[in-house]
C-alpha cells in the first residue's frame, strides 16, 4: 500500500508543481495547463484500460497459478496500448488547431496550449504504456517497482520544470519539455523492470497474440477506467467551456488549480485504493472470499479518515492554497469557492472508488462500467449544461461535487449485491 501512495503522491507532486510553476507565465499560460490536461486525460484513459484490464486478468491467472497465460495477458495488454498512443498522436498532430479549441481553449490561451501540446503529442505512445505497466506492476505486487519509475520521472520533471521555463527561458514549451522528457525516462524504467527477470509475468514478442477473446477480453474487464477517464477527460472540456463562458481565462486558471489540488488531496486515499487492487483480484481468484471482504473494508475506512483530514486542512486555507498557483484576485475569488464545495462533496469519493476497484477486480464488467460512468462523467456532463444555466459560474464550480453526491446511492447497492453473491468464508 505504500508505494502505490507514494506513487500517487508523486504525480501529483510534479502536476502540482508544473501548474505552479507555469501560473508565474500568467493566467492564460496557467488555464493552458488545464488545456492541455484534457488531451492527457484521453492517454491516460486508454493507458488505464489496457493496464487494469491486462492487470486484472494477470493477477487472476497468478492467483490459480497460471504464469505463461499472465505473461501473455500482459503483453497483449502493453502491446495494445502503445499502438493506442501512437493513434492518438498521430491524430493530434494532423488536427492540432481543432484540437486545441476542442479542448476548451480561448484566444488567449491557445497559443500557450499549442506550445505545451506538441511535445506531449511527441510522447504520447510512452505515456499511454507507463500507465499500462504501472498498473500492471501493482496487479502483480510489484508496486514498489512501478514507484521507483513514477518517483524518478516525477523528480526529474521538477527539475526540468526549473532548468527550462527559467534557466533556459522557455516559458510554457519547457515545461512540455520537461514533462515530456519524464513521461520517457518513467516509461524505461517501468519496461526495464519487465525485461530485467523482476517480475513473474514476462513481457515478449511471442507472447503477444490477437488470437481467441484474449485482447476482447483485457478490453472488456478495462473499459470502465476507459469509460471512467474519457467521460473525465470530456468533463475537463466542459468545465474549461464553461468557465470561460462565465469568466474568460481567470475561470479556466482557477477550475484548472483546484481540479490539481483536489486531486493533490485525494491521491492518498487514491494511493490506498490501487494497493487494494492486487489484493482483492488475487484473492478473488483464489477463492479467498473472507479476505477480500475484509480487505474491501478496510480500504474504504482508511481512505476515508486520511482524505477528512487533509480535506478539513484545505478547506480552512483554501484562498492561500488557490494564491500559490495563480496570485490573481479573480481566480483567487473563483478557485476558493470552487475549492471548498469540492472538499465536502469528495467525502463521498472513497466509498464509491473502493467498489468500483472491487467490481472491476473481480471481473463484474457490468457493474465496474457502470460505476465508473456514473463518477465519470454520465451524471456531471449534464450537470454542467444544466446548472450553469440557472446559477451561472456557481453551477459549473456546483456541478462535480453534486454528481459525487448522486453517484453515492449506486456505489451502496452495487456493494450490497456483490456481497450478497459471494461466501462469507474463504474456499
Amino acid at each position: 500500500m505504500i508505494p502505490t501512495i507514494l506513487s500517487m503522491m508523486a504525480t501529483t507532486i510534479y502536476n502540482l508543481v508544473d501548474t505552479a510553476f507555469v501560473g508565474t507565465l500568467g493566467t492564460s499560460a496557467s488555464g493552458a495547463v488545464g488545456v492541455v490536461f484534457g488531451f492527457m486525460s484521453i492517454l491516460q484513459a486508454f493507458g488505464f484500460m489496457f493496464g487494469q484490464g491486462g492487470g486484472s486478468l494477470l493477477s487472476r491467472k497468478l492467483g490459480a497459478k497460471d504464469t505463461d497465460a499472465a505473461s501473455r495477458s500482459a503483453s497483449t495488454g502493453f502491446a495494445a496500448s502503445f499502438c493506442s498512443g501512437v493513434v492518438i498522436a498521430v491524430l493530434g498532430f494532423v488536427f492540432e488547431d481543432r484540437l486545441i479549441r476542442l479542448l476548451g481553449s480561448t484566444d488567449t490561451i491557445a497559443p500557450y496550449a499549442k506550445d505545451y501540446l506538441k511535445y506531449i503529442m511527441l510522447v504520447g505512445p510512452f505515456c499511454s504504456s507507463s500507465f499500462t505497466l504501472n498498473n500492471m506492476l501493482r496487479y502483480e505486487g510489484r508496486a514498489k517497482l512501478g514507484m521507483i519509475g513514477l518517483l524518478s520521472g516525477g523528480v526529474l520533471n521538477i527539475g526540468g520544470d526549473a532548468l527550462f521555463i527559467f534557466g533556459l527561458n522557455m516559458g510554457i514549451a519547457g515545461a512540455g519539455l520537461s514533462t515530456a522528457i519524464s513521461q520517457v525516462i518513467s516509461f524505461l524504467l517501468l519496461l526495464f523492470m519487465f525485461l530485467s527477470g523482476k517480475t513473474q509475468s514476462k513481457l515478449a514478442f511471442s507472447n503477444i497474440t490477437l488470437k481467441g477473446r484474449l485482447l476482447i477480453e483485457i478490453i472488456e474487464t478495462g473499459f470502465p477506467s476507459l469509460l471512467r477517464q474519457g467521460l473525465g477527460s470530456f468533463a475537463t472540456i466542459m468545465i474549461n467551456f464553461k468557465a470561460a463562458q462565465y469568466a474568460a481565462d481567470a475561470g479556466v486558471s482557477a477550475m484548472t488549480i483546484v481540479t490539481r489540488v483536489s486531486f493533490f488531496l485525494f491521491a492518498i486515499a487514491l494511493g490506498i485504493g490501487q494497493g487494494f487492487q492486487p489484493v482483492c483480484a488475487f484473492n478473488y481468484g483464489a477463492h479467498k472470499y473472507k479476505r477480500q471482504r475484509d480487505a474491501y473494508w478496510f480500504t474504504v475506512i482508511m481512505a476515508e479518515i486520511v482524505l477528512a483530514v487533509l480535506t478539513l486542512f484545505a478547506m480552512i486555507f483554501s484562498g492561500g492554497l488557490i494564491k500559490i498557483f495563480r496570485d490573481d484576485p479573480q481566480v483567487i475569488i473563483i478557485g476558493t469557492r470552487a475549492l471548498r464545495l469540492q472538499c465536502v462533496a469528495q467525502l463521498f469519493l472513497p466509498y464509491l472508488m473502493v467498489t468500483e476497484m472491487l467490481m472491476q477486480s473481480s471481473g463484474k464488467k457490468l457493474p465496474a462500467t457502470i460505476l465508473s460512468s456514473l463518477r465519470g462523467g454520465v451524471l456531471l456532463i449534464p450537470l454542467l449544461f444544466i446548472l450553469p444555466s440557472f446559477r451561472g459560474l456557481y453551477g459549473v464550480e456546483e456541478a462535480q461535487p453534486l454528481s459525487y453526491l448522486l453517484s453515492f446511492p449506486f456505489a451502496m447497492i452495487m456493494a450490497r449485491w456483490f456481497f450478497s453473491r459471494t461466501p462469507k468464508t474463504d474456499e
